[in-house]
C-alpha cells in the first residue's frame, strides 16, 4: 500500500517516510509542515528593463498642409499641428492652447495669422503657431472641414451642415452667409485672382462675387456634384477635384465647366495643388499623384519613392518642390516637380501600433491604424512599410500566420491575405467585415473575430468560410485565443468570455469569477492557465475557463489593453497610460517597466524568450532585452489551504519549481487513498486548485501532491 506522507525535500538532504501509527504520523507531519513553511518563494528582484525606440514603423496621417512664407504646417489626424523651420527636414508639435488632436483644414494669411477648422471650431495663431486661440463666437455649426482667407484678411470657414461663415476682423466674430447655396456641408474653399469665392460640396460649385453674400451654382458640364479639392493658377483657372470622375476646368470664374480627365476620369481626387509655372498636381485616394503640364489636357503617375497611395493634402513652394500629405504614411518631398519622393517624417508623430506577429519565417510584422503594414528582416531593429495594394484598407487591426508561411491580416474592410512573405497581398472573400482578431489552431485552421458578425472559420486559408456563432450571445469580438491542446477562447464586447472545445462549432459562456465582461485582450500559459485583461484588470484561471481570478495585486494600472506570455511563462501586461507590466509567478504579483517608454498607452505586445515589443498609441514601437527577467520560482515543492480547516470546499495552492506532470492523493487516517486528481503538465510557479471535500467525514487527512519528481505532503483538517 502507497504510504500516506512519503516526501523527500528537493535539496536532498532530508528525506522522511512515514508508515506508522496514527498519533506518531501526525506529529512528523506537524514537523513537515513546520519545515514546509520555511520554504516560501523568493520575491522576483528589480530588473533594469529599458525601452528603445526601434528605428520605425513611421509615418502618421496628414490631413491638410499650409506654408507662412519658408515655414511649413501639417494638421493630423490624431496629434494636432506640426510646424518645419527647414523645409520638412524636422517637425515639432505645436499645440499650445490647441485642445483638438484631428485637424481638418489650415489656411494662413498674407499677414502670417494662421487658422485652424476641427471639429470643436476654429483656433487662431498670430505667432507663427507657438500658441492658439479658438475663435467661435458667431458660429452655430463648430464642425469646420474648409476655410481660406482673401488678400485684405477676411476669412471664409466651410462648416458640416451649416454652410459658410465669414469673418472681417481676424477671426473675432463670424457670421452666416449662405444666400443661395443650397448645399450646406463644404469640403473645399478657394478663391481665385478676381476674388471670386469658390465653394465644392456634396451638390456641386456654388461661386460668390460679393464676397459671400450671394451665391450662385456653376455646375454647368460638371458631370460630378461631389467636389473634394480646388487649385487656382495665377491667370485665374479654376481646377476642381471630383469623386471618381477626375479633374474638371474652369476658365471663367466657373460659370462652364470642362473634363480634363485623360488618365484621371475614374479616380478620386482628394487634393490639388499647382507651382507658380503652372505644373498641376492632383492627390488620389490610393492611386498616388498624377502631374499635368498642359492645363491638365493629359496626366502621368509620378509615384517613384511614395509608399502611400492615399494623398490627402498637396502644396508646392516654389517651381519645383512639392510636399505630400498621406494618409498613413506622414509627408513625402519632392525637389524635381515628383519625379523622385522621400519621406520627410523626423518629429511628426509615430503611427498607433495595433497588433504584431512573427512568421515561420522569422520575419515580424506590424499593423497599424492607418498606416498600414510594416516588416523587419532583422528582429525587430529595422521596419518598412509593406504595399497592401490598390485600395487596401490601411487600418490593421489583426495579423497572424500559419506554417506554411501564409500571413492573414484583419482590416476594417475584411481580409488581406500574402503568399510571398508580405511582398503582395490580396483581399480575401469577406471583404465587408470588420475583422478584429485572427488565429490559427494547431490543425491550421484560420479563425476571424468580426466586429457585429461574430466569428468565422476557414479550412482553405481563406477559400470558403463557415460562420460559427452557436452558443455566442455578443456577436463583437475583441480577441481570440487557443491552448495547446486546441481549446477556443473569445473575448467579447460585453459578454464576457466564451470557450470552445470543438473548432468552434458550439461555445459556451465561463464567467465565473469574472466582474468585468468586457474583454479587451486574452493570453494562455500551456493548456491551463488563461489570462483576460479587462477595463477593471486581470483575470486568471487555472482550469481552463471554467472559473476567474481576480490577479491585481501591485498592478497600479487596471485598463489592460493587451496580454502575451513567452514561452518561460512570464506575462506581460499592456495597460491604457500606465505602460507596461510583468509577472514572474503567473500573475500573483506585478511589477511596472517603464523607464524610456515615451508614451504609456499601449496597444499590442509581441514576447520572445530574450525581447520584449511593445506598440504605443502614437509614439510607435519599442522593443527591451527581458532576458534578466527571471522566472520567480519557489526553491521547493510547496502547498497551502485556505479555508482551513476546511468545510466542503477548500483552495490548494501549489507553488511548482519547474514544471511537470502533477496530482494530488488525499489519505485518511488509515492510510487509505480517498480522493486522486490527476491536473495533468503544470508549468512552473503558482497555481490554485478548487477541490471538493464534501464526500469526506470531519477528521484529518494527508495531503500529497507529486509534482514531476518532488513530493509534498501536508495536514488537512476538514471540519463542519
Amino acid at each position: 500500500m502507497e504510504t500516506p506522507l512519503g516526501f523527500h525535500s528537493t535539496n536532498n538532504t532530508m528525506k522522511i517516510t512515514l508508515g506508522c501509527t496514527h498519533t506518531k504520523a501526525q506529529t512528523l507531519a506537524l514537523y513537515l509542515v513546520l519545515f514546509l513553511s520555511l520554504c516560501a518563494a523568493y520575491p522576483a528582484q528589480a530588473q533594469d528593463i529599458r525601452w528603445q525606440q526601434t528605428n520605425g514603423p513611421y509615418g502618421s496621417t496628414i490631413l491638410c498642409l499650409a506654408k507662412n512664407g519658408t515655414t511649413l504646417f501639417a494638421g493630423t489626424d490624431g496629434n494636432g499641428v506640426f510646424r518645419s523651420l527647414d523645409n520638412g527636414a524636422n517637425w515639432t508639435a505645436i499645440n499650445t492652447g490647441l485642445f483638438y488632436s484631428i485637424i481638418n483644414t489650415l489656411t494662413v494669411s498674407s499677414s502670417g495669422t494662421i487658422y485652424v477648422g476641427v471639429s470643436g471650431g476654429i483656433f487662431r495663431s498670430s505667432n507663427n503657431g507657438e500658441s492658439w486661440t479658438m475663435v467661435n463666437t458667431g458660429l452655430s455649426s463648430t464642425n469646420v472641414l474648409a476655410l481660406t482667407v482673401n488678400n485684405a484678411g477676411i476669412v471664409f470657414a466651410g462648416t458640416d451642415g451649416r454652410g459658410v461663415f465669414r469673418s472681417s476682423d481676424n477671426g473675432a466674430s463670424w457670421i452666416q452667409i449662405n444666400s443661395g447655396l443650397k448645399s450646406s456641408s463644404i469640403y473645399a474653399l478657394t478663391l481665385n485672382a478676381n476674388g471670386v469665392i469658390i465653394a465644392g460640396t456634396s451638390g456641386g460649385v456654388f461661386r460668390s462675387l460679393d464676397n459671400g453674400d450671394n451665391w450662385v451654382s456653376s455646375n454647368t458640364n460638371l458631370s460630378n456634384s461631389y467636389i473634394r479639392a480646388f487649385a487656382v493658377s495665377s491667370t485665374g483657372t479654376i481646377f476642381a477635384g471630383t469623386y471618381y470622375r477626375g479633374v474638371f476646368s474652369s476658365l471663367d470664374n466657373g460659370t462652364n465647366w470642362t473634363p480634363v480627365n485623360t488618365r484621371l476620369d475614374e479616380f478620386l481626387v482628394v487634393s490639388l495643388t499647382m507651382t507658380s509655372t503652372g505644373t498641376i498636381f492632383a492627390g488620389t485616394s490610393g492611386d498616388g499623384i498624377f502631374r499635368s503640364t498642359d492645363n491638365g489636357a493629359s496626366w502621368t503617375s509620378i509615384n517613384d519613392g511614395l509608399s502611400y497611395s492615399y494623398v490627402k493634402a498637396l502644396i508646392t513652394t516654389g517651381t519645383d518642390t512639392i510636399f505630400a500629405g498621406t494618409l498613413g504614411g506622414g509627408v513625402f518631398r519632392s525637389f524635381d516637380k515628383g519625379v523622385k519622393w522621400e519621406p520627410i517624417n523626423q518629429g511628426l508623430s509615430k503611427p498607433q501600433i495595433s497588433t504584431l506577429t512573427m512568421s515561420s519565417a522569422g520575419h515580424m510584422y506590424a499593423g497599424t491604424k492607418r498606416s498600414g503594414i510594416f516588416r523587419s528582416s532583422d528582429k525587430g531593429l529595422n521596419w518598412t512599410p509593406i504595399k497592401t495594394g490598390k485600395g487596401g484598407n490601411t487600418s490593421i487591426y489583426a495579423l497572424t500566420s500559419n506554417d506554411k508561411g501564409m500571413l492573414f491580416a484583419g482590416t476594417g474592410g475584411g481580409l488581406l491575405k500574402s503568399l510571398d512573405n508580405g511582398i503582395t497581398w490580396q483581399y480575401g472573400i469577406h471583404t465587408f467585415f470588420e475583422i478584429n482578431t485572427l488565429i490559427v489552431n494547431n490543425s491550421g485552421i484560420l479563425f476571424a473575430g468580426t466586429w457585429g458578425e461574430g466569428i468565422f472559420s476557414s479550412t482553405d486559408n481563406d477559400g470558403s468560410w463557415t460562420q460559427l456563432n452557436s452558443g455566442l450571445s455578443d456577436f463583437y469580438i475583441n480577441t481570440l485565443t487557443v491552448n495547446s491542446t486546441g481549446t477556443l477562447f473569445v473575448g467579447t464586447s460585453s459578454e464576457g468570455i466564451f470557450r470552445s472545445s470543438n473548432s468552434g462549432t458550439t461555445w459556451i459562456q465561463i464567467n465565473e469569477g469574472l466582474t468585468d465582461t468586457h474583454i479587451n485582450t486574452l493570453a494562455v500559459s500551456g493548456n491551463r492557465i488563461i489570462y483576460a485583461g479587462t477595463w477593471e484588470g486581470i483575470f486568471r484561471s487555472i482550469d481552463n475557463g471554467s472559473s476567474w481570478t481576480s490577479i491585481n495585486k501591485e498592478l497600479s494600472n487596471t485598463n489592460v489593453t493587451a496580454l502575451t506570455v513567452n514561452t518561460k511563462g512570464t506575462v506581460f501586461a499592456g495597460t491604457k497610460g500606465g505602460g507596461v507590466f510583468y509577472s514572474s509567478d503567473n500573475g500573483t504579483t506585478w511589477q511596472q517597466i517603464n523607464t524610456g517608454l515615451s508614451n504609456t498607452s499601449i496597444l499590442s505586445l509581441f514576447a520572445s524568450d530574450s525581447k520584449l515589443f511593445v506598440g504605443t498609441v502614437d509614439a510607435g514601437l519599442f522593443t527591451a532585452d527581458i532576458t534578466s527577467i527571471a522566472r520567480s520560482l519557489p526553491p521547493s515543492l510547496n502547498i497551502s489551504f485556505a479555508p482551513h480547516p476546511a468545510f466542503d470546499r477548500t483552495r490548494l495552492t501549489l507553488d511548482i519549481p519547474r514544471a511537470g506532470v502533477a496530482e494530488i492523493r488525499i489519505f485518511d487516517i488509515l492510510g487509505r487513498l480517498v480522493q486522486h486528481t490527476a491536473l495533468g503538465e503544470l508549468s512552473s510557479g503558482t497555481h490554485d486548485i478548487e477541490q471538493d471535500l464534501h464526500t469526506l467525514p470531519n477528521g484529518t487527512y494527508s495531503v500529497v501532491v507529486q509534482a514531476g519528481s518532488e513530493r509534498v505532503a501536508k495536514l488537512l483538517l476538514v471540519r463542519r
